[in-house]
């Protein structure tokens, strides 16, 4: 078995004076982010964009529902543009499929309640 690096010094001094509510957020928006990038939304055209992967944004927008919703009562007023954010990436996901996933059954779904 892999031993972890420790962290020690400088590096566990930063993270620990970061509030977890801004740790979670950051998260949230890599996530966002990176599920927006695997749509092809940062394409004009995101139907041939090289990034897009569908199954991929599938994975990554499940894990941000999760975490949105899991982490919710802490966000406060970051949870609004948050939910937001997560509902136009799986509304862009049901768009964006050749055959588009059933009310309740599309990524994150299960955590979220449908999206239409």
């Amino acid at each position: 078995m892999t031993e972890l690096p420790e962290i020690d010094g400088p590096q566990l001094r930063e993270l620990a004076a970061v509030p977890s509510v801004e740790i979670i957020s950051r998260a949230a928006v890599m996530l966002l982010s990176a599920a927006a990038e695997r749509l092809g939304l940062a394409d004009t055209e995101p139907e041939s964009s090289p990034h897009r992967d569908l199954d991929e944004a599938r994975r990554l927008i499940t894990a941000l529902a999760g975490l949105i919703t899991a982490s919710a009562e802490y966000l406060g007023p970051h949870a609004g543009p948050l939910r937001d954010g997560l509902q136009a990436v799986q509304r862009a996901f049901r768009e964006g499929s050749a055959v588009p996933d059933e009310p309740g059954h599309g990524p994150g779904e299960k955590y979220t309640g449908p999206v239409y």
